[in-house]
């Protein structure tokens, strides 16, 4: 049975259909003589007859008749397989998934995706907001198609491409002492009270990061309020717990548009955000498509201060 093919069935059920070599073979564009040893073929596999032939018409054995039905659900279930495929190619059905941080998603996303959809509006999309750590996670687990953050582990089973890069800055309130400085230092801000990212986000990794290359005191361990999500830490910024250590792209987001932003100096840090794939895994074609849309609008897309786009 490893040789019975979709032929073999086209070729019996329009047989059966027809009750004519004839008029099959017409249909199914062949010749009789190829028609015949198709059938021929199915007979010797199946062991036994599936038609009659008499001089007028063509007719079903009892095992043929008894087969028809089953042969005829192994058809339709092949084409609705086979015609989702194409529709999936063609981009006429599927769903496409992306993890990215919060300020991603708050700040660049929703350009990208009205702009797909509006190409493509049968296909499904959906977001995963996540810290640094749980996009990789998500990536590697499948679970959305390609994420956008930063390089929190540098997984040897992801590729990482840089797309944007950010420069790390103080978040405070307007009316804090540091409004009135025209240049702020890392070293000044030790003297206030501080708000933070918690640990699995790639913001406090490069943090922790900066305070070992520099020997910095970032005040980032002992008794400290750390929050969550960036709107949770915007919420405690307002109400004047502390100040925060954030990059441009995030303190640009609606979350922290009552707060001020200022670049720090001596040393300058800054973020890359990347689009973060699986090695070896191949995307669907509306992921390859979306992805396509998310490059170029990076190209193109008006960003925030302090924010600046990689010229591949």
């Amino acid at each position: 049975m490893n040789n019975l093919s979709i032929r073999h069935l086209r070729a019996f059920t329009e047989i059966a259909k027809n009750g004519s070599f004839t008029r099959a073979s017409e249909v199914l564009h062949l010749t009789q003589s190829t028609l015949t040893a198709t059938i021929k073929q199915l007979e010797e596999l199946a062991g036994l007859k599936l038609f009659d032939r008499t001089t007028r018409r063509v007719l079903l054995t009892g095992e043929g008749e008894s087969f028809l039905p089953i042969a005829e659900k192994l058809l339709s279930d092949f084409d609705t397989a086979f015609n989702d495929l194409k529709a999936i190619t063609s981009h006429q059905q599927g769903q496409v998934g992306i993890a990215a941080s919060p300020s991603m998603i708050g700040r660049v996303l929703p350009d990208i995706v009205k702009s797909y959809h509006q190409q493509y509006p049968h296909i499904g999309i959906y977001l995963r907001d996540d810290n640094a750590s749980g996009i990789e996670q998500r990536v590697l687990d499948n679970d959305v198609d390609f994420g956008i953050g930063s390089n929190h582990s540098n997984l040897p089973e992801l590729n990482y491409t840089t797309v944007l890069v950010d420069s790390y800055g103080i978040v405070f309130p307007p009316s804090h002492p540091l409004a009135s400085c025209s240049q702020l230092t890392w070293q000044m801000i030790s003297a206030y009270p501080q708000v933070h990212l918690t640990e699995d986000s790639g913001t406090r990794s490069q943090l922790y990061q900066l305070e070992k290359d520099y020997d910095l005191d970032l005040r980032l361990t002992g008794t400290l309020i750390e929050v969550s999500t960036p709107a949770g830490l915007a919420e405690m910024i307002n109400a004047g717990i502390g100040i925060s250590l954030l990059p441009a792209l995030a303190a640009s987001t609606s979350a922290f548009s009552n707060l001020s932003f200022a670049p720090l100096s001596n040393p300058k840090l800054q973020r890359e955000m990347c689009i973060i794939s699986r090695k070896g895994r191949a995307l669907s074609p509306a992921a390859e498509t979306l992805l396509e849309v998310v490059t170029d609008k990076f190209k193109n897309a008006s960003l925030p201060d302090y924010v600046k786009r990689i010229e591949k």
